[in-house]
């Protein structure tokens, strides 16, 4: 009996290798892109699904986080089997361009975003934008007593009372542009400054939380987050209010979220019919019109009209293909603060 099942065994494992095989075969559709997505999935998902009815390409992704994709396609360099990448914030656009890995994106989406939101390198391209904040609560400050400048806050008298996420890639985008803004001595100081002065909190939304709930009197987050809760119960935003610092102060920092095509990916076109879709109008209307309360960049779609304009936040000019994510990693960590 022995050899007979011996045999059974065989044929059944030469079978389940075949089936395996298959199975990898199909979910490899040839027109089927994959992103590696750091952008807010609940968005990413609606770019998808009106990016694969438009044009029937059919989508997947991985979701992580910027600096953990970033890192991620550098290390997998020309084989990695992304097609495209997505941020929500531009440091780990510029760390994966300056490893060389990305396509140079068609004239018609690069013509379809204004200089300001893209870097003049063509490589990548804004999506999205979100403006730093200083979210405060109504009832420990009045607008007279709110600081002028984000550097203020690193003046003794607001030790303890302001917040804010020093391990999120959210916050280190605003540190690398204040560090752009300011260069590395006065950011070095602010820093230090911050770990005496600031409350760590775990993401934006904690950070929210506890301004709300006056733990502190004030924290920096992104705009969206406090309109996001705005929209719905107001329960973790009702007692606060938002301070835009304008000036062209790094507090009024524009973060972009990026995409770019990989120079690796097989399906150029493709991948390429993707970004030139999500900077399209159709594309952008999905900001305009849906929850994420983040801003359109492209197209000249107008922002959700329960948002103050972009051009009227007075954000200072920045570069994004100079956020150094690397030197704000190194000078964090010097500060204590990772």
């Amino acid at each position: 009996m022995r050899p007979r099942w011996r045999r059974i065994a065989a044929v059944l494992s030469t079978l389940a290798v075949a089936i395996g095989a298959t199975a990898c075969t199909n979910s490899g559709d040839s027109d089927e892109l994959l992103i590696y997505n750091a952008q807010h999935e609940s968005l990413a998902k609606e770019w998808i699904d009106a990016f694969t009815e438009e044009t029937g390409i059919n989508v997947s992704y991985r979701q992580g986080g910027d600096t953990e994709l970033g890192n991620q396609l550098v290390a997998e360099g020309d084989a990695s089997p992304a097609d495209v990448f997505l941020t929500e914030n531009s440091p780990a656009m510029a760390a994966v361009e300056r490893a060389g890995l990305f396509a140079e994106l068609d004239a018609e989406t690069l013509d379809q975003v204004p200089a300001q939101f893209r870097p003049d390198t063509g490589r990548w391209t804004g999506v999205a934008a979100r403006s730093t904040v200083f979210v405060y609560n109504k009832d420990r400050l009045t607008p007279d007593q709110l600081p002028k400048s984000m550097l203020d806050l690193q003046q003794p008298e607001w030790k303890g009372r302001w917040g804010a996420p020093p391990t999120k890639a959210d916050f280190q985008a605003i540190v690398a542009a204040l560090l752009e803004l300011e260069g590395e001595a006065a950011t070095a100081q602010w820093l230090e400054a911050m770990k005496a002065n600031a409350v760590p909190y775990n993401n934006n939304i904690d950070t929210l939380k506890a301004v709300n709930a006056g733990e502190v009197d004030g924290g920096i987050i992104y705009h969206y987050y406090w309109y996001r809760d705005q929209s719905k119960t107001k329960e973790i935003s009702g007692n606060t209010a938002l301070h835009y610092f304008k000036n062209r102060d790094p507090g009024a920092f524009v973060s972009l979220s990026g995409g770019g095509v990989l120079a690796s990916s097989d399906k150029q076109d493709q991948a390429q019919r993707f970004l030139r879709f999500v900077t399209s109008r159709a594309g952008q209307e999905v900001l305009e019109k849906g929850t994420s309360f983040e801003y359109p960049v492209a197209s000249g779609v107008p922002a959700n009209p329960e948002l103050p304009p972009l051009d009227s936040l007075q954000a200072p000019d920045v570069d994004p293909s100079k956020l150094n994510e690397q030197k704000v990693t190194e000078l964090m960590t010097k500060a204590g603060l990772l």
